[in-house]
Order: structure tokens, then C-alpha cells, then sequence
């Protein structure tokens, strides 16, 4: 294989570690135990100069994958909730709810294979 290949190849799994990277929040725990850990997801937003969040999550994740969270998100004119779950295991099964309240209600369903 020539270097300009390598190269390529090497490339071409960079974006995609960092696209897999970027679509989880960071969780910032909060306490951890053996049952699980407690975490906060901020809904962090930048600009040049400063940074300020507009909600957060707050979550638990068990040993084996299961977790549940209740968040906000207050970056719109109208504040979002949102509640849900997932299980465990190899096949995990999400699912949760959100709503502004008025017109934006939604349900959202999963499903994560490990490999």
C-alpha cells in the first residue's frame, strides 16, 4: 500500500472518531458508586469570548448501559423537557419523550448495537 493511501485511510478514520466523538453530550459526573454514576450534561454554548450553557441533563448510567435522564434545553424561545430511558446489554433499547408545552411534542425510540 503506498503512503498516499495509508495516509487516506488513516485520515478517513479521524473524521470518523471524531464525528462518532462529537454525538455524545459530555457528562460531567457527579457522584459514582458501584450501582452506577450520576452525571450532569450541560447544554453548553460558545462564543469568542465567553461561554454559557442553555440547559442541562441529569442523568444516571448503571454499570451495564441502562440509564435514565430528565433534561431542559433553554436555547429556543420556548423551553424544551425531555424525559427518558435506555436498557442494558449488548442490544440496548432507547426510548423518551420531550415537550415545550405547546406545540412541540415529540417521542423518540432506539436502538444501540455494540460491536
Amino acid at each position: 500500500m503506498s503512503k498516499s493511501m495509508i495516509f487516506a485511510w488513516v485520515g478517513a478514520a479521524a473524521c470518523c472518531a471524531a464525528a462518532t466523538a462529537m454525538a455524545e453530550p459530555v457528562k460531567l459526573p457527579v457522584d459514582s458508586d458501584d450501582k452506577g454514576t450520576v452525571y450532569v450534561a450541560p447544554n453548553v454554548n460558545s462564543t469568542e469570548t465567553s461561554a454559557y450553557t442553555k440547559g442541562a441533563t441529569i442523568g444516571v448510567q448503571r454499570p451495564d448501559g441502562s440509564g435514565s435522564y430528565i433534561g431542559t434545553d433553554t436555547s429556543t424561545p420556548r423551553p424544551t423537557y425531555s424525559l427518558g430511558a435506555s436498557t442494558g446489554g449488548n442490544v440496548s433499547l432507547t426510548g423518551g419523550v420531550l415537550t415545550d408545552g405547546k406545540a412541540n411534542n415529540g417521542v423518540k425510540a432506539g436502538v444501540t448495537i455494540k460491536y
